[in-house]
């Protein structure tokens, strides 16, 4: 069985907060505004993945109003949502995500961020599809206002892949 999921995160841009994306801290005179790390990037994944399993959103599991959140490394939550998903018996068929900035070029960044997401979601770096893209001067991605991200997630229930194998055989 499979389910797919979809999320978009977005983050306002501040001076003196770190610009962190795909678990990355890339430097930057801006950064995400957000009571954790503002990573839009896992924020969109970590929601399309609980998306797919019909358990709601990522503030209904991780709220802002909650200390214990206060500038958490959104790789851990992502590690949490991951924990959710196998406890379901489901696992990473593909991810797709787009970043929606203007600057900095991400480009230098995307194989590492690939790494850290297939790292936590427990798939191969071949399954993780980063792209970036920016508002060309247009709207709050192009003014810096703000960053975005979008996410979609197929997720596969385990053991289906070798119920198909052993069918071709």
């Amino acid at each position: 069985m499979f389910r797919i999921g979809q999320s978009t995160d977005i983050h306002r841009l501040e001076k003196g907060r770190k610009l962190i994306l795909g678990g990355v801290e890339i430097e930057h005179e801006l950064g995400l505004l957000g009571h954790s790390d503002a990573d839009c990037l896992l924020h969109a994944i970590s929601e399309a993945i609980l998306g797919a399993l019909a358990l709601g959103d990522l503030g209904s599991h991780f709220p802002d109003n909650d200390p214990r959140y206060k500038d958490a490394d959104s790789l851990m939550l992502l590690h949490e949502v991951v924990q959710m998903m196998k406890a379901r018996q489901y696992a990473i068929g593909n991810i797709d995500a787009l970043i929606l900035i203007e600057r900095p070029k991400m480009a230098p960044h995307i194989e590492k961020m690939r790494g850290n997401i297939a790292g936590v979601c427990e798939c191969s770096i071949d399954q993780v599809s980063v792209k970036a893209t920016r508002g060309e001067k247009l709207g709050f991605i192009g003014h810096e206002e703000g960053a975005a991200a979008q996410a979609i997630v197929l997720l596969e229930k385990k053991g289906r892949l070798n119920e198909w194998k052993s069918e071709l055989e």
